[in-house]
């Protein structure tokens, strides 16, 4: 997300893959969910929120979910993996091994995608909807949709 700490998710401005992770940080967290989602036992779709000082690495994780949520449609939208697909298939007791990618037709779900492009998410407000209420961002979810763009690149 692009926005600080405190910006309800929906509300936020979201760019996959990250612009300004090193590798170095996107490693630490990526292990660090692994091992959240393997402590609690998660089998299924599962995001975690993190906020991360970039001068000195400190991260602190904001919130786990362990279902489907809006940034699950978002992040399936944006890389072709089918999370929804995959979930029920393990709540049925199928092992990432044995489910093929509905999408790509010939990896396993075991693929973790990657990204050439760039996708942004950005909220839309609908002003007219909410009368008297105060028009600032902030925790409580305002907006009543969502715009996607893919391109190459984050600039033009």
């Amino acid at each position: 997300n692009v926005d600080p700490l405190g910006i309800h998710t929906g509300e936020s401005i979201v760019v996959a893959p990250s612009q300004t992770l090193s590798n170095k940080e996107y490693n630490m967290l990526r292990t660090t969910a692994i091992n959240v989602i393997r402590h609690f036992g998660i089998v299924g779709e599962c995001n975690i929120q993190y906020a991360l000082n970039p001068s000195s690495e400190e991260y602190y994780i904001i919130e786990v979910n362990a279902r489907l949520s809006r940034s699950s449609a978002l992040a399936s939208k944006a890389t072709g993996y089918p999370l929804a697909y995959v979930a029920a298939k393990l709540a049925l007791g199928i092992r990432l091994p044995d489910i093929r990618n509905s999408v790509t037709g010939e990896t396993t779900a075991c693929f973790e995608p990657s990204l050439d492009y760039c996708v942004v998410k950005i909220p839309r407000w609908d002003p007219g909807k909410f009368h008297r209420v105060c028009t600032k961002i902030g925790s409580s979810m305002k907006s009543v949709g969502e715009v996607m763009a893919i391109g190459r690149k984050f600039e033009g």
